[in-house]
């Protein structure tokens, strides 16, 4: 895996961390599960209902995702800690999550990177995605990255009334 470096150089004063992407190893499902949890908390609680919060934190969706799915995921370090996290199935990016303390730093860019190219690589000519409307901080992101708004439909995974958009960016 290469090593990207985060590009802070909109942030004032602030150096660039260097950032290492690679697979997710065991080790790292604790920080994994720590950065799921804030994203949970900061990101969708707000925007779901309580009983779609209550659900997801009582059956701990992102501790099994974790569990189940981890080693097939990117992390994204700084100073060796886990800063963010990727994964995707074929062309389709199912989560890209990044702590709370290193958002804004590039580490969201150093893990697209890795992972677009692994998708190419495995023969895809597209990538594909999704986020909440709501959600206008990841919109303006991934179209940033060059990804184009291909719909809009509901979003029937939080039973909250939120409208997923879909992205896509071929290569």
């Amino acid at each position: 895996m290469e090593m990207a470096t985060g590009d802070a150089s909109h942030r004032e004063g602030v150096k660039a961390p260097e950032v290492v992407v690679r697979p997710a190893t065991e080790a790292d499902f604790p920080a994994m599960k720590r950065i799921l949890s804030e994203t949970f908390a900061s990101t969708w609680q707000p925007e779901i209902t309580a009983e779609a919060a209550r659900r997801y934190l009582e059956t701990d969706v992102g501790g099994r995702f974790v569990e189940e799915q981890g080693l097939d995921f990117l992390v994204a370090t700084v100073d060796g800690d886990v800063a963010g996290l990727v994964s995707w199935q074929d062309d389709f990016i199912d989560a890209l999550h990044v702590g709370t303390r290193h958002q804004r730093l590039g580490i969201g860019r150093a893990l697209m990177i890795e992972t677009e190219k692994a998708i190419r690589d495995a023969g895809h000519g597209q990538v594909r995605l999704e986020t909440d409307s709501f959600n206008q901080q990841s919109q303006g992101f991934y179209k940033a990255l060059g990804y184009k708004e291909t719909g809009r439909y509901p979003d029937l995974e939080w039973e909250s009334d939120l409208t997923t958009v879909a992205f896509e960016k071929k290569f």
